[in-house]
């Protein structure tokens, strides 16, 4: 089995839909290992997207990351970060496919209910930015 890091964004767990995504998920096929609700600080998101600090988009990013409460969650399932990838759908949910995560629950490109680790060792690093050792060892 392999790990993959989900994080419900600010719009959907304000909206009322972290739930109908955590069950989406477990639908598809996802055993949540680790999970909690937090709310970011700025230097917490700017640090976990730091990949972007040169993109135009970054600092739009931090504000709404930082701008509720997020769900990071630990997904187990084989091939994790692809089977993930698929599940939630492309970045605008105006291109995902029919009955993923954002076609149904995102708002928009930049509100886009959740993001999703986009290889094994980026997930290896998102996981470790969220939850301790000690959790990491017991997934």
């Amino acid at each position: 089995m392999r790990h993959t890091l989900a994080i419900i964004k600010p719009d959907a767990v304000s909206a009322g839909r972290a739930g109908k995504i955590w069950a989406h998920l477990e639908g598809k096929g996802f055993t949540v290992r680790a999970a909690r609700l937090t709310r970011l600080t700025r230097a917490q998101a700017e640090a976990f997207y730091a990949v972007h600090r040169e993109r135009p988009f970054f600092e739009s990013l931090v504000s709404f990351m930082t701008s509720g409460p997020v769900i990071p969650m630990v997904l187990e399932a084989d091939d994790a970060v692809a089977r993930f990838r698929e599940a939630i759908g492309a970045t605008n949910p105006e291109d995902a496919a029919d009955g993923t995560v954002r076609k149904l629950y995102a708002e928009s490109i930049e509100r886009n209910a959740i993001h999703g680790s986009d290889s094994d060792e980026n997930a290896e690093r998102e996981i470790g930015f969220f939850f301790s050792e000690a959790e990491r060892l017991s997934l």
